[in-house]
């Protein structure tokens, strides 16, 4: 399995990741398809010395969080900037009043819902575990804590499915996944070739959320004993709160060895049988494309691999609206 090539859905669009670029392409409403390209060296490998175990997937983690929510603002900025063209009568702001405003808005929204999924998803489990009169047993306090904080995500997911505007976002996740089969397979990039590959792809990162769930029961029992021995009582809850999220960027650097490990093995059994949960997962979090989202997701992998693509609109810096009409990939 390689690493080079990787990605997500944004809104109307995708985001491919290779070696050193980062290209998103994104569906504009006037049909054409707006990509925006951008160098991109993970720090591990232009700090040497940061490309050590556990260190360096931490900071991989990180990176790749920031790329992921860049990608989105990106995506949402079109699709707000379009939607603002859209309306008779109505003035246009400036470029970049535009971008000042939103750009502002989004960080809000952003600060607030990764602190309402700490909430939900880190200290709701915990407390709920707490509740249930199991603190003595660090073991199975955090064996029960992870089925609680998996079966919350999942619960979350199948909600958020139903969802029409998110339907699309997973329509294009699947997308994502046949362009990159299609690529790992060595063929030509097009839509023919593209169509007939699976939207479930096992390098997935919810390919992997057993393993990551796993290992985080495995770390933070073993903190909790260790709390334990040296203050002679098991953690109260704000105490295991406080410990386990200090943890967090342990737990993702461990993660990320676990996950570069098991793709080298992706074809053992055991391997087969940790990501088997995640691949299930993908039966909600990715939809059957359509030919112009995978469209879509082709030009964004042309584009980070240094091809062209035909029908696309490089980003300049200025979201004004683009109307062409330019051959597609479409064959």
């Amino acid at each position: 399995m390689s690493f080079n090539v990787g990605g997500q859905a944004v809104i109307e669009g995708v985001m491919i990741r290779s070696a050193e670029k980062v290209s998103t392409a994104v569906r504009r409403i006037d049909g054409t398809i707006l990509v925006k390209n951008e160098g991109f060296i993970p720090l591990v490998k232009r700090r040497k010395y940061l490309d050590i175990p556990l260190l360096r997937g931490a900071i991989s983690f990180f990176e790749m969080l920031l790329l992921g929510i860049k990608t989105l603002n990106f995506s949402a900025e079109v699709a707000a900037r379009d939607a603002e063209e859209d309306l008779p009568g109505k003035p246009r702001k400036s470029n970049s009043d535009f971008k000042g405003l939103f750009s502002f808005t989004l960080m809000l929204t952003a600060a607030a819902a990764l602190g309402l999924g700490i909430l939900v998803f880190f200290f709701t489990p915990l407390a709920i575990t707490s509740l249930l009169r199991i603190e003595k047993g660090a073991l199975l306090f955090n064996i029960v804590a992870g089925i609680i904080r998996m079966a919350m995500f999942i619960l979350y997911v199948f909600v958020i499915s139903k969802f029409n505007e998110l339907k699309r976002i997973f329509e294009y996740h699947g997308a994502e996944h046949k362009s990159i089969y299609a690529y790992e397979a060595g063929q030509e990039l097009t839509v023919s070739n593209a169509r007939s590959y699976s939207t479930k792809h096992p390098r997935c990162g919810t390919s992997f959320i057993l393993i990551v769930a796993l290992f985080a029961i495995f770390t933070y029992s073993i903190s909790d004993t260790v709390f334990g021995i040296i203050a002679g009582k098991p953690p109260v809850l704000w105490e295991r709160f406080l410990l386990h999220f200090s943890l967090l960027p342990f737990v993702a650097g461990g993660s990320y060895e676990l996950l570069k490990l098991s793709g080298k093995t992706r074809n053992h059994p055991v391997t087969a049988f940790l990501i088997q949960p995640g691949l299930w997962l993908q039966r909600i979090t990715t939809k059957e494309p359509d030919d112009g989202k995978l469209e879509v997701a082709l030009c964004a992998l042309r584009q980070a691999l240094g091809k062209e693509a035909p029908g696309s609109v490089i980003f300049d810096g200025d979201l004004k609206s683009v109307r062409i009409a330019n051959e597609s990939v479409r064959k």
